[in-house]
């Protein structure tokens, strides 16, 4: 790999372009990076199905449009609309009509200010959508920390790609662990895991100076790109089936899966 092409991959440039961050000039200079150059298309598509791998990790069910809610309860308030007095036109009748037209002021004001109170609540229930979208605005923003720091450390060079696939006993199994010795951090995404009876679950091990270090059990309701710990010289992965819970000592006999580190 040239200076010229390894000066661009550390520019940053790949990244912003990914997220469409990128100018106009700039998109133009990658694209053509990426036309002229198999190594940069190839760090491309690795940088995409990355970021694809993150988002399937990271998504949640879309929530309830608070919009809609406010416009229906504007919908539901009133109009209201003012009648125009009767007007009468002999003088005697006028101390009648002044009686009901107090009668009809005490009642439309009653009316008004039950509006009003209605009204108040139907604030208070907006406020409180508002409110919450606002909440959820912010626990957006922090998930979206959160997937561009996984996405970071999925593109970050020094990460290391293992595909964990099961044996015999477990043919539809399938898992990922990004490693990064350099970092120091270890992530695993779970993309397959066959069924087990309700009393078994899987567990993953690493492989450490003759033993095998617990790092943690791997449940098929929760698919998403997680961190697990990180073992200094881990000679290699392995997944067993173990006892509802997990185990402390690995079922080396139980063993579905493992994958040298070396």
């Amino acid at each position: 790999m040239n200076e010229k092409i390894t000066t661009f991959l550390n520019s940053g440039l790949l990244d912003k372009y990914l997220l469409g961050n990128t100018s106009t000039e700039e998109t133009v200079m990658v694209e053509s990076y990426i036309a002229r150059h198999p190594e940069i298309e190839n760090t491309y598509n690795t940088m995409q199905h990355n970021l694809e791998v993150v988002a399937k990790a990271n998504a949640v069910e879309a929530p309830k449009s608070i919009l809609n809610n406010i416009l229906d309860e504007l919908d539901d308030a009133p109009v209201v609309k003012l009648k125009a007095p009767n007007k009468y036109k002999k003088w005697y009748k006028f101390s009648i009509a002044a009686s009901i037209a107090a009668l009809i002021f005490a009642g439309t004001s009653a009316y008004f200010y039950d509006q009003n109170q209605k009204l108040q609540s139907d604030t208070v229930v907006i406020d409180e959508e508002i409110e919450d979208l606002r909440s959820d605005i912010a626990q957006n923003n922090i998930m979206l920390d959160k997937v561009m720091r996984q996405l970071l450390k999925l593109n970050n060079p020094e990460t290391e790609k293992y595909i964990i696939k099961g044996n015999e006993r477990a043919k539809d199994l399938k898992t990922v662990a990004y490693i990064n010795p350099k970092e120091k951090t270890s992530m695993i995404d779970v993309v397959s895991l066959p069924e087990l009876p309700e009393e078994q679950c899987y567990q993953i091990w690493a492989e450490l100076q003759g033993k095998m270090v617990n790092l943690g059990i791997l449940d098929k309701a929760d698919r998403q790109l997680r961190n697990i710990p990180y073992m200094e010289d881990a000679l290699a992965l392995s997944i067993t089936i173990e006892p509802k819970g997990g185990n402390a000592i690995a079922s080396i006999q139980n063993s579905v899966a493992q994958i040298s580190l070396q």
